[in-house]
């Protein structure tokens, strides 16, 4: 047996190995590829190096300034505000206050950029009015989960920046970032039009009507808030500044709002808030840097055209190879977070769908959405876990619900992977 392959059986085997036993993720990359370096009699300077220089990165600043906007307003009671202004646009419709709950996380998804974020600081609100509006609770908790899930995809999503990153040269963040609204907006609709229909099959009850003078209030309340995510997505697409400025704006102009215009809180806060911030940001940048290394090792093993080699020898055909890599980015991402499958996955598939001629800007999209749906799938979907401890329902409860809006969510990601101009008509629009 070759070298190549024993230290691969060595990278990959140590990883699986640490995983089950629920090692760190960064941990898990960090000890492996340091095992799998010292079996290649690799020089350790050479691996040292290489986790530094994954972090010495302008367009990587992004990352924290993204989370400590969504963070501000998230802690700053822009939720209210979000949640009446979903009520006014859509509560009158059929299951109104199911409406507003996806509504609310689409518009509070393009300011926190997280579904964590957005369902621990929506769903309290959204449970309770479906609950009080006689909606069952599973239905409710599992809504609230699924709808979270658009975050991932409109703008700001920090984990598009870290694909742009990892996927290299020629990868715009503001072209990537622009790529994921439309998808995200199509699948907000998509659970939109689910809603409907269960709405109308049993008889939901609609919210009341706003009067024209009650919406711009609304409106007018909600509308700083909201500004935040106008911010960034014009100061990126009509390129004034780059993703990383726009995120660094944002930040000063969300603690401005937060603090001396809504005043839900008191200044004195922002201390915890830059706590949170950075045990969260603390976690994401171990994480890359131990991620370097790994995806060094799988470049130097040139694990990427095996993989590449075997998926076609399968098959030549675009349709089934594409097929076989969504099935196994929705597979791992039932046993594993986002992060650290995109810094894992995207050096070994993206060579794979280049061959096809799909853009990595699509790419990014497809791999991004395909990981947001395990993030509602046990065993260890965050999103899922967050949702039915603030929902009081059991894993098991929950699953069955959202087994319906999987189905959305899957129908959802076909069209954006065989249909290229859902991602890359507002890049090739705007770049």
């Amino acid at each position: 047996m070759s070298t190549t392959i024993i230290a691969s059986y060595i990278l990959f085997g140590s990883c699986l190995i640490m995983l089950i036993f629920r090692m760190p993720i960064s941990f898990t990359l960090g000890f492996s590829s340091l095992l799998t370096a010292w079996y290649l009699d690799l020089n350790m300077l050479t691996i040292c190096q290489k986790m530094v220089s994954g972090m010495q990165s302008f367009p990587l600043l992004a990352i924290p300034f993204f989370i400590l906007c969504g963070e501000i307003m998230g802690q700053g009671g822009i939720s209210e505000q979000i949640i009446n202004l979903a009520k006014a646009l859509v509560g009158h419709w059929h299951g109104g206050v199911a409406e507003v709950n996806v509504l609310g996380s689409m518009l509070f998804g393009g300011i926190s950029g997280s579904p964590s974020a957005d369902c621990a600081s929506l769903g309290p609100l959204e449970i309770k009015l479906m609950l009080d509006s006689g909606y069952d609770r599973d239905f409710a908790v599992a809504l609230t989960i699924a709808s979270s899930c658009q975050a991932t995809l409109i703008p700001p999503s920090h984990n598009m920046v870290i694909y742009a990153l990892v996927a290299g040269a020629g990868v715009s963040i503001g072209a990537l970032l622009m790529a994921g609204l439309l998808p995200g907006l199509v699948l907000g609709f998509a659970m939109m039009i689910y809603v409907y229909i269960i709405a109308r099959r049993n008889n939901y009850p609609r919210g009341r009507k706003y009067s024209m003078k009650e919406r711009v209030a609304v409106i007018r309340d909600g509308f700083f808030g909201l500004l935040t995510a106008v911010i960034i997505v014009v100061g990126v697409s009509g390129g004034i500044c780059t993703a990383t400025e726009s995120s660094a704006v944002a930040v000063v102009y969300s603690f401005f709002i937060t603090f001396f215009v809504y005043k839900k809180i008191p200044l004195k806060k922002m201390w915890p808030i830059l706590r949170n911030v950075l045990s969260t940001l603390a976690m994401v940048l171990a994480l890359m840097s131990t991620a370097q290394i790994f995806s060094y090792l799988l470049a130097y093993l040139r694990i990427p055209a095996m993989i590449t080699d075997v998926l076609l020898s399968f098959s030549s055909n675009k349709i089934v190879i594409l097929l076989l890599v969504d099935l196994m980015l929705l597979v791992l991402g039932c046993v594993m977070d986002m992060a650290p499958l995109i810094i894992i996955c995207t050096p070994v598939l993206l060579p794979v769908v280049a061959k096809f001629g799909m853009s990595p800007i699509q790419f990014g999209v497809v791999m991004i959405l395909n990981l947001s749906i395990g993030l509602c799938t046990p065993p260890v979907g965050s999103t899922l876990f967050i949702g039915c401890a603030i929902g009081k329902v059991s894993m098991s409860s929950a699953t069955k619900a959202l087994l319906p809006l999987y189905g959305v969510m899957i129908l959802v990601l076909l069209l954006v992977t065989f249909i290229p101009q859902l991602s890359m008509w507002l890049p090739n629009l705007l770049y």
